[in-house]
């Protein structure tokens, strides 16, 4: 069953068809680093993370352009941008303003300080906005990788998966000088004051994915500005590109075009910053990709050579046969060659190799990386005459906050910049998070944060787990009874793992009559996410498969019991073998039913990404034993002390009280022998 996904443009449920199916250019508007994000952004974050999980699966069959199902291998280049400087606090208003959020959260870190309520060892400067922005960056990146999103962890290899908005200011700068010559944005304001601004009447298709009309807007999209310069827009609905303000905190020069003469510093609008960033890199990513696999496909014996220090285009058209050369010649600019040249001289490589590449070609003595950065970008596809290639990418994903103002006002930019009649083929928005059927809140003590959790004890397999598992169109509803829920689901799909790894590593015989098939199981788990990426039926159906092998055993009950308790001592991997790994032993033959399940179980947690990760253990303090998927803390050790002493005193009210208040947090306690207690969640 090839894959479908509700389109948010159509408004359907539709093929996912991207321009190639076997590399997949994804772009996630990823957080504003102005606080910890919460449990409600890692909802939208982590639905994109399972979706860009399963396409990388072979399990999952797309579409090609001929209408043949592909069913891989396949790349999927997944870009998350992070946002510091540009978003304002009223964003939620379709008109914008307030002040930015970076310099917002350092005055919030400046009190935070002298209340001396900082994190341990956090070394920041509350007067800095970047280092405030770093601060958060950093933590965000901690609890992503420990939420298992994919492209936080690549991006510690490759930071460019993850580009900065103040990274890409020159490309913002120049998709807007593009954008005035193309005569979609233009000038407004008094001198000291001034604004670009995008004119939504360039764009007809201005509203089509949000469902909105130019009629019906009354306020400017994110415009981020005062009432007086409202009304200098040619429409309520223009949207900001760029704030001349030589007061704001963080500012840089105007973009660099004839109109903007005398202009002082400024800073760029919100909207404008995923345009740069998502072609720069995914343009790029996609180029050098495609025509990587475009050789090897004219070429099958081309052998690249492994030392790429002198690549330039003379040397990567050398490597091509000349009675065939002339038809790649063709398909592909001196430029988009060097490209791929660069692109494949440093990916996974080091940067003197790359310097090398560039000064080949340049003949530049010292080029730096931030030399070879402005020349190797993607923005210079767009400007490319002649290109047949989409300028575009294939899926975008963010919040259903995003859907408007900011991904309308991103198509509408991005179209007017390449020229193409889409940005995006597909249009991916998860719900929203409620907490105990209500929006969460600080004041009702229903603002949760992964950190603040994680802190707790609790699993992060579990708060992913509990954040997946209800469908990304569904409002899903978070509580502390849902987490404990997850976290016993996870110890049965790890308990049952222990016993299928248990069972190959050949110190336990196979029970006679053993006829387990969990292959059947993750096939029918791989069509209900080729539904619309329906987790809820494929999380049941997993659950049916662990709950049935229970019984394939000639005597069942005996031996599960018997293998559940030799198996406890199993070590599970801390990551899942490799797609393809696992893929060719469900391919072959010659694999034991054992082998084959164990191979099966890892290709469904490729997708899901809660089994096979690092696994606490058993911590003992003085007073207690923590179970996995809890962590000792100041405030459950204070608890258990005080209820220690309520009960030699006999006063088993308190004692239940408290009792009742850590299952309140989560926890569930229970009385050992000795005098300890375990705790464990709830």
């Amino acid at each position: 069953m090839s894959f479908r996904l509700y389109n948010t443009m159509s408004k359907r449920i539709e093929p996912f068809l991207p321009a190639d199916p076997g590399c997949v250019t994804f772009y996630t508007c990823g957080p504003t680093v102005y606080d910890d994000a919460h449990i409600g952004n890692f909802r939208s974050f982590l639905a994109a993370d399972l979706l860009r999980r399963w396409l990388e699966s072979p399990l999952c069959t797309l579409t090609g352009p001929d209408g043949s199902p592909h069913s891989g291998p396949r790349a999927v280049i997944h870009v998350m941008n992070i946002t510091d400087v540009g978003h304002m606090t009223d964003d939620a208003d379709a008109d914008g303003g307030g002040e930015d959020k970076m310099v917002a959260a350092a005055a919030r870190i400046r009190e935070a300080k002298k209340a001396g309520k900082l994190p341990e060892n956090a070394a920041v400067d509350p007067d800095d906005p970047r280092a405030v922005a770093e601060f958060y960056r950093q933590r965000f990146l901690e609890d992503a990788k420990a939420l298992g999103l994919k492209v936080a962890i690549e991006a510690e290899s490759d930071p460019t998966l993850m580009p900065r908005a103040t990274g890409h200011i020159e490309g913002m700068q120049r998709v807007i000088g593009r954008l005035l010559d193309a005569g979609a944005a233009y000038t407004a304001g008094r001198p000291g004051a001034r604004a670009i601004y995008f004119d939504v009447k360039a764009f007809e298709a201005y509203g089509r994915l949000s469902g909105n009309t130019l009629d019906r807007l009354r306020g400017g999209a994110g415009g981020r500005v005062d009432e007086s310069t409202q009304q200098e827009k040619r429409h309520p609905a223009d949207f900001l590109l760029w704030k001349e303000d030589p007061s704001h905190k963080m500012k840089w020069d105007a973009p660099d075009h004839p109109s903007l003469e005398g202009w002082g510093p400024g800073y760029p609008g919100w909207h404008i910053e995923c345009t740069a960033m998502a072609l720069d890199r995914l343009l790029l990513l996609r180029s050098s990709q495609k025509i990587r696999n475009d050789l090897r496909a004219a070429y099958p014996i081309l052998d690249f050579p492994a030392e790429p220090q002198n690549i330039n285009i003379n040397t990567i058209r050398s490597y091509l046969p000349k009675d065939r050369g002339a038809s790649f010649r063709s398909q592909y600019s001196d430029r988009e060659i060097l490209m791929w040249a660069i692109a494949y001289a440093y990916s996974g490589e080091s940067l003197e190799k790359s310097h090398s590449v560039f000064k080949s070609h340049t003949q530049e003595s010292v080029p730096t990386w931030q030399t070879i950065r402005k020349r190797l970008s993607g923005l210079d596809l767009v400007s490319q005459s002649g290109s047949s290639r989409q300028l575009g990418i294939d899926l975008h994903s963010g919040g259903e906050d995003n859907i408007f103002p900011h991904h309308e006002c991103e198509i509408a930019q991005s179209c007017a910049f390449t020229g193409a009649d889409r940005f995006a083929r597909h249009w991916f928005h998860p719900r929203f998070l409620m907490v105990n059927g209500q929006k969460m809140s600080k004041s009702k003590g229903t603002f949760f944060t992964p950190r603040e959790l994680m802190a707790k004890g609790i699993d992060p397999a579990a708060i992913r787990l509990e954040l997946i598992k209800t469908h990304y169109r569904a409002n899903a509803d978070f509580s502390l009874e849902g987490l404990g829920s997850s976290i016993k689901r996870i110890n049965r799909l790890r308990s049952f793992a222990k016993r299928i790894g248990y069972l190959r590593s050949n110190v336990h015989p196979v029970p006679p009559g053993y006829h387990a098939n969990l292959q059947a199981y993750s096939n029918d788990f791989a069509i209900a996410i080729s539904d619309d990426l329906n987790i809820a039926k494929a999380l049941s159906i997993i659950d049916l498969g662990i709950s049935e092998s229970a019984f394939s055993f000639d005597d069942p009950l005996d031996e599960w019991r018997k293998l559940a308790s030799d198996a406890e001592s199993f070590v599970l991997p801390d990551k899942p073998i490799p797609n393809d790994e696992a893929w060719a032993i469900l391919q072959g033959s010659s694999e034991s039913m054992v082998e084959r399940n164990w191979a099966a179980l890892h290709l469904v947690d490729n997708i899901l990404g809660i089994i096979f990760r690092p696994v606490q253990e058993s911590q003992n303090t003085g007073i207690a034993v923590y179970l996995p998927g809890t962590t000792p803390s100041e405030e459950i050790e204070s608890l258990l002390a005080e209820r220690r002493d309520a009960k030699k005193a006999k006063d088993f009210a308190r004692s239940d009280a408290i009792r009742d208040e850590l299952a309140s947090m989560g926890y569930a306690i229970k009385d050992m022998p000795g005098g300890k207690v375990e705790v464990g969640p709830k």
